[in-house]
């Protein structure tokens, strides 16, 4: 557990050693000193090396022990040999945080895993806050810190940046110092032994300084907490994120770059879904969102109005509005009598307003003051093309103008390079996101009112459900003691009566004659199922009959079957056939089912069956735990929703009763760790109500666990 206090002294240190502090240009011991020095670092500053000497005009310290007690911050830039016994001197100072820039651990394989494994047990042993091994190292240019080996100094502002890859973070610093963007914090995170992304949500969350937060990573170490911190954070600020390792390619590339194993993709889609967190696929995205977010405030609705001195680009622009979840705004009347009034009469006065090519600067200004003043307008979109007659800076004004006055998001949209470039400037500087093309900035006014929505959404509601949780152990300890791995269908049947699932009438019968008699008392058409413990696909036996009709198919089809299992799986016990009741008409037939996550946990799957989930893999996805909310999505996501809705004159199916087998089974997930995965399949569904036809669960046994 990392102390408040001790985030608190890593981001805003009075006292920093530099362990390998070194007077020679071109090692990273010199860097860092010289980038304290540069960032203007108003505490005290120690350089530590046993040579001793003036490294950049301080005093070198020879050894760690000669330190001041409670030292807020520790950059460690020595070989890795000396890391250990490092964190060991600082530890026994009081030494509340500390940088290992020092790379040759987990990175590199077994030997270096094991090295990395010492060093935070010595970190947490001493309660200090560990960013790294193998990190770039981290800055907070309001507080005048760079402990980092990076090139140039960042200016301040409300963005704060972590990142697991270093090198990334060295391509995006020097990419923000070229387009004079700041930051609150620039964390590079490298292999995460003791602070991760969890703990950077954590603190980010209440920092003053920072609006938006931005991050990269290749995996989450701690998929839970790293869940409960976003959900928390993005109530109250943006959290935009790229997710690398979502190939087969790429997810070998994380495991060598940094040790990770990249989870399964669907499951961050899931927990960035749940949580609130805006996923990005490019560099590109992530800080044009960024400058967004940090600059405008949220549109309260989805209306976009354009205007434009151009026609091409306004309908381009509509279309893209048209496609997203934003709508082109219906101007007023007011509104469009005002524009009537000084516009020209060729110009166009529906949204998008064209005001045509020979535009200057003043026709812009009237323009933007009264669409902006529209009621029914939530967010402004000025689009410029570099005709000969613009006043290319002093329209850049006249759009200044009217965002400080508007209370209104606006963005700016400037085609074009070399002619556009100062005003683009002008725009940037004054907080107005200026974008080159109109796709990237209908995709961060739609990201910025997805948000909105997003912070404005109700409280999740969590249901629980009563169950016999005892009945349902017992079950499970019985396979776990005989080393079963496999819970099928007639042994299964005990947990789903234990909570309480509708199913069809089932009967385990024994013989032929059991058989019929279990069908007689049901009344005919009934099914036959195969039962066995060693056998979970029963249709790959012809383990399934279905619409039997008097005793006699009955009686023939228990013999079939039976002969056919022994048959084909001669290792198999073979129980019997289940009789069940057959499907009630009408019905559709739908797959829920979950699997355990390495880093997140229960990962709730939902799709129609048959070739939508097997061929066209149209499946939605959430994780455990699911409020109400979870299960109205998740059954809507699919694109064969409409199925369900009814076509044709079917009557849509009964989805509240769906949703209701969807939470039972997420809690069914969360109440026994040791199912690691169980699927529903079919569950049979038409407008009256839903039944579990089929179920089977698969333990985690114990020695099998890694």
């Amino acid at each position: 557990m990392i102390a408040k206090e001790n985030l608190h002294a890593f981001f805003h240190p009075e006292t920093v050693a530099v362990i390998g502090a070194s007077a020679s240009p071109g090692k990273i011991g010199h860097t860092v000193m010289t980038n304290m020095l540069g960032a203007g670092f108003r505490g005290k500053l120690f350089p530590v090396n046993p040579k001793g000497g003036v490294i950049e005009g301080l005093v070198a310290v020879r050894n760690i022990a000669d330190l001041p007690r409670g030292l807020d911050l520790a950059v460690i830039a020595v070989p890795r040999d000396h890391v250990l016994g490092s964190i060991e001197a600082l530890g026994a100072i009081g030494t509340k945080s500390v940088i290992v820039i020092t790379a040759g651990f987990k990175e590199v394989g077994k030997e270096g895993y094991h090295f990395e494994q010492e060093i935070k047990a010595l970190c947490e042993a001493h309660s200090m806050a560990m960013l790294g091994p193998n990190c770039l190292g981290m800055m907070n240019p309001a507080h005048g810190v760079n402990a980092s080996f990076a090139a140039g100094q960042p200016r301040a502002g409300s963005i704060a940046f972590f990142s697991q890859s270093g090198a990334l973070c060295v391509a995006i610093l020097d990419w923000a110092l070229g387009e004079n963007i700041g930051f609150s914090k620039f964390i590079s995170l490298g292999n995460k032994a003791v602070l991760d992304e969890a703990h950077m949500l954590g603190y980010l969350a209440d920092d003053r300084d920072t609006k938006v937060i931005l991050g990269y990573i290749e995996n989450v170490e701690h998929g839970e907490e790293f869940l409960r911190q976003a959900r928390a954070v993005c109530r109250t600020k943006p959290v935009i994120m790229i997710k690398a390792g979502t190939t087969t390619a790429g997810a070998k590339a994380a495991s060598s770059h940094t040790g990770a194993i990249a989870g399964s993709d669907q499951a961050y889609a899931a927990a960035f879904l749940q949580s609130g967190v805006i996923r990005v696929a490019d560099v590109a995205s992530l800080f044009n969102l960024a400058q967004a977010f940090s600059t405008q405030p949220l549109p309260r609705g989805p209306n976009l109005a354009v205007v434009t001195n151009s026609g091409g680009p306004g309908i381009l622009t509509a279309d893209i509005a048209d496609r997203s979840r934003l709508t082109v705004a219906e101007l007023s009347q007011r509104t469009i009598e005002r524009l009537q009034a000084f516009l020209p009469s060729y110009a166009a006065f529906y949204n998008p307003v064209d005001i045509v090519g020979d535009a200057d600067a003043r026709r812009y200004r009237k323009t933007l003051d009264v669409v902006a003043d529209d009621p029914l307008v939530h967010s402004l979109l000025v689009l410029l093309t570099p005709t000969a007659s613009v006043e290319i800076e002093k329209t850049a004004e006249a759009v200044i103008h009217t965002a400080r006055k508007c209370g209104k998001p606006v963005f700016a949209c400037f085609m074009g390079k070399t002619r556009v470039a100062r005003a683009r400037a002008m725009l940037m500087e004054a907080g107005i996101p200026c974008y080159a093309f109109p796709e990237a900035a209908v995709r961060s006014i739609e990201s910025m009112y997805e948000y909105y929505l997003w912070k404005h959404r109700p409280e999740p509601v969590y249901a629980e459900y009563s169950s016999d949780r005892e009945l349902a152990l017992e079950v499970i300890r019985r396979h776990e003691e005989r080393r079963e791995p496999e819970i099928v269908e007639f042994q299964a049947q005990e947990v789903l009566r234990a909570y309480g699932l509708p199913t069809p009438k089932t009967v385990l019968a024994r013989s032929s004659d059991e058989a019929v008699a279990a069908a007689e008392e049901m009344g005919y058409p009934v099914a036959l199922k195969i039962a066995s413990p060693h056998i979970s696909h029963k249709s790959d036996v012809g383990g399934v009959v279905l619409g039997l009709g008097d005793a006699g198919e009955v009686m023939r089809s228990f013999r079939e079957i039976a002969a056919r299992a022994q048959r084909m799986r001669p290792d198999a016990y073979i129980a019997g056939c289940l009789v069940q009741e057959m499907a009630p008409p009408g019905v559709k037939e739908v797959i829920i089912g979950f699997k355990r996550d390495e880093q997140f946990g229960p990962m709730l799957m939902f799709g129609l069956g048959g070739i939508f989930v097997e061929i066209m893999k149209d499946i939605s996805f959430r994780l455990a735990p699911l409020s109400r909310q979870d299960a109205f999505e998740i059954v809507r996501e699919i694109r064969s929703y409409m199925l369900l809705r009814g076509l044709r004159g079917d009557p849509p199916v009964n989805t509240a009763a769906l949703e209701e087998i969807i939470l039972i089974m997420a809690q069914l997930a969360s109440d026994f760790p040791q199912v690691w995965e169980a699927e529903f399949n079919p569950v049979l569904i038409n407008h009256e109500r839903a039944l579990v036809a089929d179920v089977r669960l698969t333990l985690l046994l114990k020695e099998s666990r890694g």
